[in-house]
């Protein structure tokens, strides 16, 4: 069944900048001529991309036999375009990136299209650019778990409520932004008192942002619709200073230790899980496919406004997470249940029954 997603429109590399992984070539690789080339954005926004990304795809490219390599772009959309170039050089006939904004990952597939290279955008939509392939998941649903989230962790109650968007020219942090919105602007009791970006996602400005926001709204605020967990940590942080964490519910996004931690203890009222396994096992598969001249399947179709074209594209459902449901996560993986009990969380899982 199609499903279109609605998208709107808002050389080598220094050691000490990019990190690197190889995967060794094997017959079925080299028989169809493919090297997969993948450039992350950072190390900063979320943890999830060197820690849970990364070795999910080397996992996926090792395991289908891929001659592969994986670099980081540490936040800076100029070392994005001279990895691509060196990728490029180095002979990769697919690359797949995680753009920093859309003007620079459209550049980089306009280059790499020149040289014949075929092109993936991971996780966020490249709006204006000229990828095969989208792969990431409904992130207008993922909005819309967290918008949800947050009116039931208020049980209905008069509300003033805060939004502290991800960054803005993150896409996907727009569509975050909109389906989280549908749900809040439609229920009477709540009342948005504020609503702020945070410049690439950065957890530190998020602080301040967020202070600001708080002092503007006299302190008068019930409820926060953080687009992440590293968002929802800058928030939670100004509410203990405040003694009110725990008094305020939070939102969050990717299930990280932290956020599974702030969910146990009880300042953080949920999170949205996206299995970075599910979603790298995705990308290996369209990447593996395109690397050999195939057809890669797709499951939907989403909308960039500034090309004014569909892009076929694989968008995979997320899991609203809650002091109910952590055991999902671990489950599936995504978090390791010692790591995120440990210490002075261990009283914490053992009430939830962890």
């Amino acid at each position: 069944m199609k499903r279109t997603s609605s998208l709107l429109v808002t050389a080598v590399v220094g050691v000490g900048l990019t990190l690197t992984a190889c995967g060794s070539g094997s017959d079925s690789a080299s028989a169809g001529g493919g090297k997969i080339g993948v450039i992350l954005p950072d190390t900063k926004s979320s943890v999830r991309w060197e820690t849970k990304d990364r070795p999910a795809l080397e996992s996926a490219f090792t395991e289908a036999g891929v001659d592969y390599t994986i670099q980081n772009a540490e936040g800076s959309a100029d070392t994005m375009a001279t990895i691509a170039d060196g990728m490029i050089a180095d002979g990769v006939t697919v690359l797949a990136i995680v753009n920093l904004d859309s003007d620079s990952g459209a550049s980089i597939q306009q280059k790499a299209a020149t040289q014949g290279v075929k092109t993936i955008d991971y996780d966020r939509l490249t709006l204006g650019g000229s990828a095969e392939v989208y792969v990431s998941f409904d992130n207008t649903e993922v909005g819309r778990l967290q918008g949800q989230g947050l009116v039931d962790c208020l049980g209905g109650r008069p509300a003033n409520v805060v939004f502290l968007n991800g960054s803005p020219t993150d896409n996907n942090a727009t569509l975050f932004s909109s389906g989280a919105h549908s749900v809040v602007d439609a229920t009477p009791s709540i009342t948005i008192v504020g609503e702020q970006s945070v410049p690439d996602w950065d957890t530190d400005a998020a602080v301040t942002i967020f202070e600001q926001l708080y002092t503007a709204a006299d302190g008068r605020v019930d409820g926060v619709y953080a687009a992440n967990d590293g968002l929802a940590g800058s928030v939670v942080s100004i509410l203990e200073k405040n003694r009110r964490a725990g008094q305020v519910p939070v939102t969050g996004q990717d299930a990280t230790v932290e956020g599974l931690q702030n969910i146990l203890a009880g300042t953080q009222c949920m999170s949205v899980y996206k299995s970075a396994t599910e979603e790298a096992n995705a990308l290996a598969d369209v990447a593996i496919a395109l690397a050999n001249g195939g057809e890669p399947q797709t499951t939907s179709t989403s909308r960039d406004d500034v090309g004014g074209r569909d892009v076929p594209s694989v968008l995979l459902t997320p899991k609203s997470i809650t002091r109910d449901n952590v055991d999902i996560v671990f489950e599936d993986g995504g978090q390791n249940r010692d790591e995120v009990c440990a210490g002075q969380f261990a009283s914490a899982c053992s009430a939830a029954g962890l």
